[in-house]
């Protein structure tokens, strides 16, 4: 099953390469759960959902809480009278601007499908600021959600930094992780989907974590670009590398296949 959102770095292409490399557990812990492709397309006992994006986790939880109710809200949003560039930035900024964790979990679907590319993106304020596309019809995404809603009753999800979500790890558990990619140059580096980024200390400090947690008796998976810094870090795990074709490029002839790797800590 697909994401209800578009999302980069989005896993639905390389989910059947995820899934082979992920072991049995009792329970899935995804400290980086972006658009929960992994999640959606995988069946353990229980799950661990978190991310430092905030409004995410509002969006995530508000679906779980209220299912079809929620559903039916969203829907509002999607009317072709919203669907302009006067619209749509005044809902981005009412997004914005508001406090209430209902309308901006509602506001983060409309943006999503309504701005250029999909590219949700957020500045050092933690305001939304991509740009409004012009699509013909955006697409609701009813029976995403309506799934989303029922695997959801497995899962516990949290607004928690990847740290603190893996102090919660216990030996039983799988550890996937889907941090922002280690850029393959300055200019495609994209770390920016919450206002703090992702820096390199960071990666460092992940594979770390990553390598305390394997040596607790824990598997722990990390995907990334495959780049001689991050085969440096992840030294001591297997690595499985790949390509795959990555279309969050806004032009065409840009869209190439990205060397990537999982990592595998255990």
């Amino acid at each position: 099953m697909k994401s209800f959102l578009k999302w980069a770095g989005n896993k639905y292409r390389i989910i059947e390469q995820i899934k082979f490399c992920l072991p049995k557990g009792k329970r899935l812990i995804e400290p980086f759960i972006g658009s929960a492709t992994v999640f959606l397309n995988t069946l353990y006992p229980s799950y661990l959902l978190a991310d430092s994006n905030r409004d995410l986790i509002h969006l995530y939880q508000k679906l779980q809480e209220e299912g079809q109710s929620f559903i039916n809200y969203c829907r509002i949003f999607f009317d072709s009278n919203f669907n302009n560039a006067e619209e749509f930035y005044r809902l981005r900024r009412l997004f914005n601007d508001s406090k209430e964790n209902r309308i901006r979990a509602a506001l983060l679907l409309y943006l999503n499908k309504h701005c250029f590319n999909g590219l949700a993106r957020f500045n050092k304020k933690g305001q939304f600021n991509t740009p409004f596309s012009c699509y013909k019809s955006p697409y609701f995404p009813e029976k995403e959600m309506q799934f989303f809603y029922k695997q959801s009753k497995l899962a516990q999800i949290i607004h928690a930094d990847f740290s603190s979500t893996l102090t919660l790890a216990k030996r039983g558990d799988v550890v996937y992780c889907d941090p922002p990619y280690v850029g393959l140059s300055k200019t495609a580096n994209f770390t920016h989907y919450t206002a703090d980024g992702f820096n390199k200390d960071q990666q460092i400090k992940l594979a770390n974590t990553a390598k305390a947690l394997a040596s607790r008796g824990i598997t722990v998976i990390i995907s990334n670009h495959d780049t001689e810094f991050t085969r440096n870090i992840y030294q001591g795990a297997i690595l499985f590398p790949f390509s795959v074709q990555r279309n969050i490029s806004s032009k065409g002839s840009q869209r190439e296949k990205a060397a990537e790797l999982l990592a595998i800590f255990k």
